[in-house]
């Protein structure tokens, strides 16, 4: 059975009508359904349409609050913190980025810490409209116990993501976007749905044995990058984005799939930074495409046709997607047409008609 091929931005359009019919505000539905599809697009799809589903559950439980807006609760000089006040992520997220880069232009840096957050999509969705307005971001976030700290077997901290985005002028962008985990955990629960396994330096059972049996690594733990110093990257996000903000840290971020009573309360952080301040954008757009030529201009080995830099396999395949359409897994496919079906929307509307 082939994948279905889906329309990039008529998808966006359904999945909007989806939230709106759910009960959210055209515009944050809108910007939520806009962060699935950037995943997609991205080839990303463990933080794409497949996370649609667990939101809209998370909606109709009554654990996001859809009729609040996420509010500054303090400012001063170049720092903010926001209050997301359990809106849904991506709605948290957007806020928290545009009062950074407004501090950014206002002081040359902005730093904003998030609490009350939920799940907030796939952190290259910020860095990338943070490139947009011509500023480099670091965005950090928390997330739910998924790895344990190095010589343990029980996890204690997410998966806690970091990426970075920066400008560049001709040449493809930077975009770093990582897990600090070996593998993010949402692709170990893409494995599951799919009856796939998965390579044995991911995760360990619930004994502490490295395993490729997707199901036993969600009772276990995922690892690390890099061992210890991928454990060190996840604690210091985990005190900026929880202990910092006032956010929940550790095993008290509340899990997007297993608890149905508490809110998620996650924490992010966000820094802009004004190129301006330091040399004019299109001087440092113009130094950045040198830079990255050079980087890919070195000698590659035998069966290497080129270096690519971070985001650039991502952002090609993003372009192919929006020409040729976003292929989904028929269970996917499915899962979504009935959950669509639900709220009297067609999935079908979204199809790619070459």
């Amino acid at each position: 059975m082939h994948p279905a091929l889906f329309h990039w931005k008529r998808l966006e359009q359904v999945v909007t009508e989806v939230f709106v019919q759910a009960g959210a505000r055209h515009e944050h539905a809108r910007l939520v359904a806009e962060s699935l599809v950037h995943a997609d697009l991205r080839g990303i799809e463990s933080h794409g349409l497949a996370r649609l589903p667990i939101y809209i559950q998370r909606i109709e439980a009554g654990l996001i609050e859809l009729n609040d807006e996420p509010a500054v609760w303090k400012q001063e000089g170049a720092t903010a913190l926001v209050d997301g006040k359990n809106q849904l992520g991506a709605v948290v997220g957007v806020a928290a980025l545009e009062e950074a880069i407004k501090l950014s232009r206002q002081m040359g840096i902005g730093v904003v810490g998030v609490r009350h957050s939920n799940h907030f999509g796939s952190c290259s969705y910020y860095a990338e409209r943070a490139i947009a307005e011509g500023r480099i971001l670091l965005v950090l976030s928390n997330a739910p116990e998924a790895m344990a700290p190095t010589g343990g077997i029980r996890p204690f901290f997410g998966t806690n993501p970091i990426a970075v985005g920066i400008p560049a002028g001709e040449e493809p962008s930077f975009l770093l976007d990582m897990a600090t985990s070996v593998a993010a955990r949402g692709k170990i629960a893409l494995a599951v749905k799919k009856g796939e396994s998965i390579p044995a330096d991911w995760a360990i059972d619930p004994n502490g044995k490295e395993t490729t049996d997707p199901t036993q690594a969600l009772l276990g733990s995922l690892l690390p990058i890099g061992g210890a110093k991928g454990y060190g990257l996840a604690m210091f996000i985990d005190i900026l984005c929880g202990l910092l903000t006032g956010a929940a840290t550790g095993p008290h971020v509340k899990s997007l799939y297993d608890n149905w009573q508490d809110p998620q309360n996650v924490g992010h952080l966000f820094l802009t930074v004004d190129i301006e301040r330091f040399m004019p954008l299109p001087d440092f757009c113009a130094n950045m495409d040198a830079y990255i030529r050079e980087v890919k201009s070195v000698p590659r080995k035998e069966d290497v046709s080129e270096i690519f830099i971070p985001g650039e396999i991502e952002s090609r395949k993003k372009q192919e997607r929006m020409e040729n359409g976003i292929p989904f897994d028929p269970n996917l496919t499915k899962e979504l047409s009935q959950l669509c079906r639900t709220y009297g929307v067609d999935l079908q509307e979204a199809y790619h008609i070459p």
